[in-house]
This record gives structure tokens, sequence and C-alpha cells, in this order.
């Protein structure tokens, strides 16, 4: 396996991220034209415009809602280990929790960050306000995590 780094540590499943937001996307388009064009051809009747419009661009919503709110979810419930990891980390090698200044987008960040160069990223992320993408730059020595979702 590749050297995790700052460059290359964004992970994307071809199948998810493409394939399934694409064809939802297609699906949604799709749907939406059928819908635009039955009520241009005066198709007023309720069923007609149920069966091809309607119910195909509900459906496609709720894929596209879907893809949306499975991605949310995963990432939510993940950080929220990874903040709970990175505060046991803390009170090892400092016998403290993690300052409460720190938002969970720095948290995560920090996950990166080997032991020797930690605390000194914690300090620098709360007094200049570090975004992420700052303090995944700031370290020197990465620490891959192979396994976020």
């Amino acid at each position: 396996m590749e050297q995790q780094n700052y460059a290359n540590h964004r992970r994307l499943v071809p199948g998810f991220h493409f394939f399934t937001a694409l064809l939802s996307v297609l699906i949604f388009a799709f749907a939406a034209w059928k819908l635009v064009q039955a009520i241009m051809s005066g198709q007023w009747m309720f069923s007609d415009l149920m069966y091809t419009g309607i119910i195909p661009l509900c459906i496609a919503i709720v894929l596209i809602m879907l893809f949306v709110y499975t991605r949310q979810f995963a990432t939510k419930v993940q950080d929220r280990a990874i903040r709970a990891e990175e505060n046991f980390r803390h009170y090892i090698l400092t016998g403290k929790q993690l300052d409460p200044r720190l938002t969970i987008s720095q948290i995560v960040a920090l996950r990166f960050a080997p032991d020797d160069e930690f605390k000194e990223l914690i300090t620098e992320a709360i007094e200049k306000n570090l975004s992420a993408d700052d303090i995944k730059k700031a370290i020197k020595n990465w620490k891959a995590d192979h396994h976020r979702a």
C-alpha cells in the first residue's frame, strides 16, 4: 500500500462516489424531463402525470437523499469515534482531556499527527484557529489512517 500523506489521504470509492452519484443524478434528470414532457404535451390527467413523471421524480429524489445521508451518517459516526480516540490519546500523552475549544474537524485532522507533533499542533490549532486543512498541511511525519470510509 502506498505511503499515506496529505496529497493522497482522501479516499474515493468509485462505485459509490462516481457510479451511484452519477446514476442518481441521471435518473433525476430523466424523471424531471419526462414530467416536463408530459405537462408540455397536455397530459394533465393525474394518472398520466403520476406514472410518467411524479413517481419517478420522487424515487429519484429519494435516491439522491439516500446517497447524501448514508455518507453523512457514516462520516458523523466516524467523527465521534475519532474524537474519542484522539481524546484518549491526548489523555495518555498529557493526563488531560482535549481542549474543548478544538472543533470536531480540527480533531479529525489531528488524527494524522504522530505523538511527537500532536501536542504542539493542538496548541497551534487553538491559538491560530487553524482549519483542518491547515493542520494536515502542518504535519511533518504523516500517521496513516486507512480505516476511514
